[in-house]
């Protein structure tokens, strides 16, 4: 997974207007420009806001893209909600989570240890 080239794309796209005109008129060409796996590709190219949030996207640079794609805010956080519920945790990035954070142990998901969410969790 090539994280940091996905994020500087959307950070390019959101500050270049020579990258986002490639975008509109070039985007296989532009895509060749960044280390991109296939599944970062078709997260672009789609766009597919929610797979994006999984492969860890940071939440600044992923809201612009989506408004760039007409998303509205209640939208943006529809996609990434139903991606956690279709595709799991987050896999990278500053929103990368450990355990089911649903059951209590943010670890283990363990309920009988008393952690709760709001606990600082460290690795």
């Amino acid at each position: 997974m090539s994280l940091y080239y996905v994020q500087k794309l959307l950070y390019q796209l959101n500050r270049d207007p020579s990258i986002r005109e490639r975008f509109e008129t070039d985007l296989p060409g532009l895509l060749k420009d960044y280390r991109l796996s296939e599944e970062e590709r078709t997260a672009i190219e789609k766009p597919d806001i929610g797979m994006l949030y999984i492969l860890g996207v940071n939440g600044q640079l992923l809201m612009h893209y989506a408004a760039m794609h007409g998303y509205t805010w209640d939208e943006y956080l529809d996609a990434m909600r139903a991606a956690l519920k279709q595709h799991g945790q987050v896999k990278a990035g500053l929103y990368l989570t450990t355990g089911d954070l649903t059951t209590g142990d943010p670890n283990t998901g363990d309920k009988t240890t008393g952690n709760s969410e709001s606990e600082e969790v460290t690795s």
